[in-house]
């Protein structure tokens, strides 16, 4: 259910040369379906987070080189993004690109837009219920697959008691990722909430925990950001914990170069949105259903010491 279906990459990429270098051009060689559509792309992103700006740097290229329209909204309230989900709906958008973290308070506005007629994607979150809302495919990573996966390299690094900490409330993704790494660890992983929108008190809250307990040997974010926050609280408290994420950023991959950090898995944001976008438009220009009705897996991607070097020339450029 979950395997990486590279070919739907690799398809896309042809049907768009083809796109391109047959009928789909007028005389001056110009694409023919140039802002023809214009795709909302409605995320739950917070003011400022990396990770969403790649998210949103993947859709808008992709719209770029489709010449297509993107309308790029976001809000980390679910109430607000279904409203935007709705306006979508209203404005008559050719397609929407959308992320489910809280899968409950979207349905009735996805299930609406299914209802008029305007495809849907979801990205990054919602994999498990995209199929029952009707969406066409979903473009991500499975959490299950990429918590087990870090619990077993967290394992191989001797570690046994780790916090994995939480920066969204509510948010069913980062909850399925702490309880897939608890499934392989064979230790101890409790769940430390945090406020993602305050970097300081993040730190804080770190930073208090492993003061309280010196046993703590790991501490496993699940954002970019959140990371430097923890090799911050790390040097505070004195501890010997040893730091994990998931996400990247420059910093995050400076510190995995100065052995800060074991490593970051990369779900690619960049890949979602840039993927979300492309699915929609297959679909317009040539009827396709990218993924076959199956999860596109955008991740995990590991990225340790022996390959930062490379990374951090594509993270410079904001697209990793």
């Amino acid at each position: 259910m979950n395997k990486i279906r590279l070919f739907g990459v690799v398809a896309a990429s042809a049907l768009l040369l083809t796109a391109c270098s047959g009928t789909g051009q007028d005389d001056d060689g110009a694409s023919s379906n140039k802002e023809d559509f214009t795709y909302a792309v409605i995320t739950h992103s917070s003011a400022g987070d990396a990770f969403w700006d790649r998210v949103k740097s993947g859709a808008e290229q992709a719209g770029d080189d489709y010449g297509v329209s993107i309308q790029y909204e976001s809000d980390p309230d679910p109430a607000g993004q279904s409203q935007k989900i709705d306006g979508a709906v209203a404005d008559k958008v050719d397609g929407i690109v959308v992320s489910m973290a809280n899968p409950d308070g979207l349905e009735t506005s996805i299930k609406a837009a299914v209802a008029a007629g305007i495809p849907v994607v979801t990205i990054n979150s919602g994999v498990d219920r995209f199929q029952e809302f009707g969406a066409i495919t979903h473009v991500g990573q499975s959490e299950t697959i990429a918590g087990q996966a870090v619990g077993q390299r967290l394992k191989d690094e001797g570690l046994s008691n780790v916090i994995c900490v939480i920066q969204e409330a509510g948010n069913v993704g980062l909850e399925e990722r702490c309880k897939a790494v608890s499934e392989t660890l064979g230790g101890k992983v409790e769940n430390l909430q945090v406020d993602g929108t305050d970097d300081a008190a993040v730190q804080a809250s770190i930073t208090s925990k492993l003061q309280a307990d010196s046993s703590i040997d790991g501490v496993l974010t699940l954002g970019g950001q959140y990371a430097i926050d923890a090799v911050g609280a790390v040097e505070q408290a004195g501890s010997r914990a040893k730091i994990a994420t998931f996400d990247l950023s420059e910093d995050v991959i400076t510190n995995i170069q100065d052995g800060k950090i074991l490593f970051a898995v990369d779900q690619q944001p960049y890949v979602q949105g840039y993927l979300g976008v492309t699915t929609l438009y297959l679909k317009d220009i040539n009827g396709n259903d990218v993924g076959g009705g199956q999860p596109v897996n955008s991740g995990p991607a590991f990225v340790t010491q022996d390959n930062a070097d490379d990374v951090l020339e594509f993270a410079k450029n904001g697209t990793r």
